[in-house]
């Protein structure tokens, strides 16, 4: 079940932001009076030269366009008159020239086609995050509420840092938000350090310019530090139905003691106390109020009892926007993801993340949006997304609209376009780089998984 709601986001998200897409295509087409033959969301075929693989689950033609939607969900395309693409039709080309054919117009207006799909996810991504800005404000937890330090695993004492660590700077500067000890500046980043207090004393801790590849090792993603600073409010909010707390008597409000006889005073202890005692039943003493009672509560094999903490309660802040200020910030949000996206690429050719670690597949995407469906999460990812892929369309890789874009800009400055035999050669060259790079990403996924 996890799994269906999973690929059904990531189905959604596409369908939207390749419709987008595409639409950015057709409609700056039909704006210079440019015949498009073909509208389809995800493809009607796998590889453009064969037949075998070539149909759609629905279509209709309406005018000169037949619109439809494809078996293979990883894209989509429009059949654009008088130009070299996906569908391979040369025998079109070798047809004489049609003023409303994508060759016969002025390189400007074909620039301004190739370019409409990237721009139309940018508009997406912006409008995205403008609206979850506007809509959601942007709620996190201020570092000063980080006052008993921060819960470092094995990734953490790996580097240097210790559970109870104040980190008082990044970088030399101080910072006003939890999560900013984790963001892109240091992820991303080249000779990134903390500066930490511990016992009384400040001292560097140097980030690894490779931590982000243990950061994408599933088994340890989140073992670095946890999402929260270690804290002593962690009551039950909420007790799962038929769950082995509920099973034990455990009541909202309840609050753990000790475990087994030893005291639990922290969040992240209780943590570790289940994870050692995983499919084993455990002695407990909670406290609610001044009552204090004893519950025998079994484990479940992955450290779990049953039971929401509402440690949350009185550590995040919330900063509310106008409309006017979640312009800004949204558009920003949605830069970022760009400039993320680059700077990641950079880490890759410098060799300080592995390629495996960095390139996710449709499983891995899928993944992202998570096994509970969530409006907001999936609006945030799909978001990402709109901004990922309008990056990814204008890297200058023929068969992608910024091979296009490349082209034309050529045929600009040089006074003549490249024949059409030579974009039928870049095209197909391109198409199996594509190709070759979808079955990486693929077996990654798989790899991953297993």
């Amino acid at each position: 079940m996890d799994g269906l709601i999973m690929a059904g986001q990531l189905l959604l998200g596409l369908t939207i932001l390749v419709g987008l897409h595409e639409f950015g295509h057709f409609i700056t087409a039909r704006m210079f009076k440019i015949r498009v033959e073909k509208f389809y969301i995800f493809f009607d075929f796998l590889f453009p030269v064969s037949t075998l693989l070539n149909f759609s689950i629905f279509k209709i033609k309406k005018g000169d366009t037949e619109y439809g939607l494809g078996w293979f969900p990883l894209g989509g395309y429009v059949k654009i008159a008088g130009m070299v693409d996906e569908s391979m039709d040369e025998e079109q080309m070798k047809q004489p020239m049609q003023d409303w054919e994508f060759r016969a117009k002025p390189a400007w207006q074909r620039l301004i086609v190739m370019l409409g799909g990237i721009i139309m996810n940018v508009i997406t991504g912006f409008v995205i995050f403008i609206a979850l800005t506007f809509s959601k404000g942007d709620t996190y937890i201020p570092a000063k509420n980080a006052e008993f330090g921060i819960v470092s695993r094995e990734i953490g004492d790996k580097i240097g840092l210790k559970t109870g660590d104040k980190i008082i700077n990044i970088n030399g500067k101080p910072y006003t938000r939890f999560d900013e000890i984790m963001n892109a500046d240091v992820l991303l980043g080249t000779d990134a350090y903390y500066t930490v207090l511990r016992d009384g004393k400040e001292f560097k801790v140097k980030i690894p310019n490779d931590l982000i590849n243990d950061l994408s090792d599933k088994t340890k993603r989140n073992a670095f530090i946890d999402a929260f600073p270690a804290t002593k409010d962690y009551g039950a909010s909420e007790v799962v139905a038929k769950s082995m707390a509920e099973k034990a008597g455990m009541k909202v409000g309840d609050k753990i003691i000790s475990v087994n006889g030893t005291p639990i005073t922290f969040y992240h202890e209780l943590q570790k106390a289940l994870l050692d005692n995983a499919g084993k039943t455990i002695k407990t003493v909670v406290v609610n109020g001044k009552e204090e009672r004893e519950l025998t509560i079994g484990v479940t094999d992955e450290g779990k009892i049953g039971f929401a903490p509402n440690y949350t309660k009185n550590m995040f802040a919330k900063q509310d926007f106008t409309f006017g200020e979640a312009v800004p910030h949204g558009i920003n949000k949605a830069v970022n993801v760009v400039t993320d996206n680059i700077r990641g690429f950079g880490k890759i050719f410098r060799g300080e993340v592995s390629p495996s670690k960095a390139v996710s597949g449709p499983v891995g995407m899928a993944s992202f949006y998570g096994a509970v469906w969530n409006w907001e999460r999936f609006w945030n990812i799909t978001g990402m997304l709109s901004m990922v892929l309008a990056f990814m369309n204008l890297l200058p890789i023929p068969a992608l609209d910024g091979g296009h874009v490349v082209f034309l800009i050529y045929e600009m400055i040089a006074g003549k376009a490249p024949s059409d035999k030579f974009m039928m050669v870049m095209q197909n060259i391109g198409t199996v780089l594509l190709l070759g790079l979808m079955a990486f990403a693929l077996f990654n996924d798989f790899f991953k998984m297993l």
